[in-house]
């Protein structure tokens, strides 16, 4: 059986694509580097992170993108040999306008090198490519309308302005022909994410609507020509929990559908898992998969009705793989760990090192915690709803502007952080940083005020989340029992919702490593390891 969300945590807008026998997901990475995460089953249970393949400054420089930019809704696809990789970078959020620049990238891999991007148009974000069966290529886009009062976390729905379909030349690597607006949505709104596939004669579009926070749906409609006109499917939305409060998976959207070998069909779709009593998605937006029937061409959830099943059947009796409840990480020379990533710059040699000294992470001390442009911070994921994360810095910092710890970070407005630092009087000190949601300002507040005293030498720091609360703990790597440190902490406005509120972003919580050095000197911190341990067994809890 299929358990979802199979994708748990910050994996948003799924595209997926089968191969053979074999699955790829694609799903939004944002502003975390490298772009655009791919996992990999041949089962529809069990997925593993295998590439992400934005990697160099060449495909994508993300210093300066605002929180909630970057990669949007990636669409993967396969024809001629080749994987392409259709992706959007956001340079704009706030205001009236998006910047928001389509481009393509192929390997013939998924996991060797991919191409350069190749730029497409600007004209909206959510682009796909469709290989039709006469081998022509079209290209998908929504439209964006800035003439609106549409600024972010309140969309108002004359800004998605339809979706556009232009024919994409491979050979010229540019769009070529009219360009049409084909879709304009369902009565719902906020028309984007839209993906084209094919049967029996008939085109199906697949759109997200409604926007991405609780009356997110998946519209389907259908078409003899390409380009139009398309009518809708009987019940609107093939996949949606807007009318379901009580339903476990929430903000159901925005995904693609896929034929199993045997032509079982499946479709994809985003979904948040809420927690009371404020239902806040401290997990983010996470990817999970329902199974579909056909009946007189119309795709439909096998369960009946709209609302999104936690479990669904697989294609074959496999059974689900258990996760170690407990991940210790130590950082020996080569790449980065693959469960974490870093902010926004193509130039990771600049904030961190697993070479200079051996045995450790080495974080150079940057740009401000929540800097748009050169901020050292490494994390992962959180992927469990409670958790304890740990790790052990190494730090000696000659001024308060030198800052180095253990993190729970959404952005700049939202995150709580348990440092290593300097205090004119105490000498050096562990303390508390925390922006509990304070947009626009992002204004911080100092729970412990100037923090306590710590001896010299490596310090172990901790933190416990319990669903909406949050707890950090210290002691001295020399030995010694764990300390409680300051109060009992917000979790839950590490969250889509927290803060801004629902629309003003859109990403996921993670845990990780930060240093900071606002006096320009570079001063580093190393990172001796990093656990993260969930609940013996928890399933996706």
């Amino acid at each position: 059986m299929i358990r979802n969300p199979i994708l748990p945590g910050f994996n948003p807008d799924p595209s997926i694509c089968r191969v053979g026998e074999d699955y790829y997901i694609a799903t939004s990475t944002f502003e975390w580097y490298p772009g655009v995460q791919i996992h990999h089953s041949r089962d529809l249970v069990n997925w593993t992170l295998v590439r992400r393949p934005l990697e160099r400054a060449s495909q994508l420089d993300m210093r300066g993108n605002p929180d909630s930019c970057g990669i949007w809704a990636p669409c993967l696809s396969y024809a001629d040999s080749l994987f392409w990789l259709v992706y959007t970078d956001v340079k704009r959020y706030d205001g009236n306008f998006k910047d928001a620049h389509n481009y393509i990238v192929t390997s013939p891999t998924i996991e060797g090198e991919w191409s350069d991007p190749v730029y497409v148009n600007s004209s909206g974000f959510d682009p796909s490519l469709f290989h039709d069966d006469d081998g022509r290529k079209w290209f998908l886009n929504m439209q964006w309308n800035h003439r609106t009062e549409s600024y972010g976390g309140a969309p108002k729905h004359p800004a998605f302005d339809g979706i556009l379909l232009q024919e994409w030349d491979p050979e010229t690597k540019s769009l070529k022909g009219p360009i049409k607006n084909i879709f304009a949505g369902s009565p719902l709104g906020l028309v984007e994410g839209p993906h084209l596939f094919k049967r029996n004669g008939w085109y199906y579009l697949t759109t997200a609507e409604g926007g991405t926070g609780y009356d997110h749906a998946v519209t389907m409609a259908r078409s003899r020509a390409i380009e139009g006109p398309y009518e809708m499917h009987p019940n609107l939305h093939l996949i949606t929990s807007k009318d379901a409060p009580n339903a476990v998976l929430q903000r159901a959207g925005h995904g693609q559908y896929v034929e199993a070998a045997d032509g079982q069909a499946y479709h994809t779709h985003l979904c948040g898992r809420p927690m009371p009593p404020k239902r806040r998605c401290t997990l983010g937006r996470e990817t999970a998969l329902q199974k579909c029937i056909w009946e007189d061409d119309w795709l439909y959830l096998a369960q009946g009705g709209v609302v999104p099943d936690v479990v669904v059947p697989a294609p074959t009796s496999v059974e689900a793989v258990e996760q170690p409840s407990r991940i210790e990480t130590r950082f020996e020379p080569g790449p980065l760990p693959k469960e974490f990533q870093w902010l926004r710059t193509p130039q990771p040699e600049r904030i961190f090192s697993l070479s200079e000294r051996p045995g450790h992470l080495r974080l150079y001390g940057r740009e401000s915690i929540g800097s748009w442009f050169e901020q050292a911070l490494v994390a992962r994921r959180q992927e469990h709803h409670s958790f304890r994360a740990e790790t052990t810095v190494d730090f000696s910092p000659e001024t308060y502007q030198q800052v180095a710890g253990l993190t729970h970070y959404y952005n700049r407005h939202k995150f709580h952080a348990l440092v290593v630092t300097l205090h004119e009087k105490l000498g050096r000190v562990v303390t508390i940083f925390s922006c509990p949601g304070d947009f626009p300002h992002g204004r911080m507040v100092f729970p412990i005020d100037s923090g306590i005293s710590a001896p010299e030498g490596p310090v172990d720091l901790a933190m416990e989340i319990r669903e909406n609360d949050l707890q950090f703990f210290w002691r001295a790597a020399s030995g010694g029992s764990w300390q409680a440190i300051g109060p009992v902490l917000d979790a839950g406005v590490i969250s889509d919702e927290g803060g801004r509120g629902e629309h003003g972003s859109f990403t996921g919580a993670f845990t990780g490593m930060v240093a900071f050095d606002t006096s320009g000197r570079g001063r580093a911190a190393d990172f001796q390891r990093f656990i993260y341990e969930s609940p013996a067994n928890p399933g996706n809890s």
